[in-house]
């Protein structure tokens, strides 16, 4: 019985022919240069774009259209043998992968290294050890072009040994070891753009609720207070500086205090210690920005944003700092001699700061 006929002989409506088995074989060196009437030298040459080789544009382009009509694909591995590298940058974190901000620094990275022909290779570690080392090993064996070393939040770091048989750049985290590139946030022109937002709106006396825990960004963000009240003509008044662990308690345990200073505006060490600090004053009957303006730092978005009234905040760029690694690393970018890179980090002003009402 023919297979298009039903069991009487009369064939089926609609029937296809049968068709061969489609599974697909991939495509040799050798297919491609029959097809291009060439030598298998000749095509290798054009694959591994090998300009200096003495092949005409005519016949490197029969090539270019017998590879593409064929759907020929080069061998990824034996092109990586061959030039030492892949087209793969590693990126090994502690826990940004699994911190919502934090994890626009693998966003920053992927969308720099695909713009410039590469892909990502990510390990998150959670601080272990010896996944760090297994994870950067194995980003070795692929011989990747350089890995991202990378921290969830800003601060010095120990580089690991393994790291080092690589080209590498610190992201998020830095080291003082003598040579190692570094891109960071600008901690000092953050808490600076977040005092002038206050200072824009006519607020003079502007209390900063630090962090208690020693960090980059607790010396940085106090400083950036400091210098922006100076440019501005206001005399620091350290009375005006408070503590407190950076967390929603401890910027509702401040309010009291900052009540009894007469603020009429506060700058937040970041968005938690905000949210906080809003809880604490609708407690008193007072009113956000109407009674007291505030400004938060990092622009957490599932807490700034929808705040009531929403945060003004100072942005972590941390998509910037990702993409930022990517170029430096490729040495589209200088690193600085003197330090870490320092990326910008933007104002997001919102609804929580109002002009202050003349006394």
């Amino acid at each position: 019985m023919n297979s298009l006929e039903n069991s009487s002989g009369t064939p089926l409506v609609g029937a296809a022919p049968l068709k061969q088995s489609t599974r697909a074989h991939p495509v040799t060196l050798r297919q491609v240069a029959e097809a291009a009437g060439v030598s298998t030298a000749t095509v290798s040459l054009v694959v591994n774009k090998k300009e200096t080789a003495r092949i005409s544009e005519e016949t490197r382009k029969r090539v270019r259209d017998a590879i593409r009509d064929l759907g020929y694909r080069p061998n990824a591995m034996a092109q990586t043998l061959v030039s030492g590298s892949s087209r793969f940058i590693g990126l090994v974190a502690d826990a940004i992968a699994t911190t919502p901000f934090a994890g626009q620094i693998i966003h920053g990275a992927q969308d720099e290294a695909w713009k410039h022909g590469y892909a990502l290779l990510i390990a998150n570690t959670e601080g272990n050890r010896e996944l760090e080392t297994d994870a950067i090993a194995m980003m070795l064996e692929y011989k990747v072009r350089g890995i991202l070393y990378s921290t969830w939040f800003h601060r010095a770091t120990d580089i690991p040994a393994s790291l080092r048989e690589s080209d590498f750049v610190l992201v998020n985290c830095f080291s003082a070891e003598p040579g190692a590139r570094a891109v960071v946030p600008d901690e000092v022109q953050g808490g600076r753009s977040a005092t002038e937002i206050l200072l824009q709106h006519g607020h003079r006396r502007i209390a900063f609720i630090n962090a208690t825990i020693p960090a980059p960004a607790k010396d940085g963000r106090l400083e950036g207070y400091r210098a922006a009240l100076e440019a501005a003509g206001v005399p620091f008044d350290a009375g005006l500086v408070l503590e407190a662990y950076p967390d929603q308690e401890g910027g509702y345990g401040a309010t009291e205090e900052l009540l009894k200073r007469g603020v009429t505006a506060v700058y937040c060490y970041n968005d938690r210690m905000a949210m906080g600090l809003y809880d604490g004053l609708r407690e008193h009957g007072l009113s956000i920005p109407d009674d007291m303006a505030v400004v938060g730092f990092d622009n957490q978005e599932v807490i700034a944003a929808h705040l009531r009234p929403p945060l003004s905040t100072v942005s972590l760029p941390h998509y910037e700092l990702g993409a930022a690694g990517v170029r430096v690393l490729l040495g589209l970018e200088e690193a600085q001699a003197s330090g870490p890179a320092k990326i910008h980090c933007p104002t997001v002003q919102r609804n929580s700061v109002r002009a202050l009402a003349p006394a």
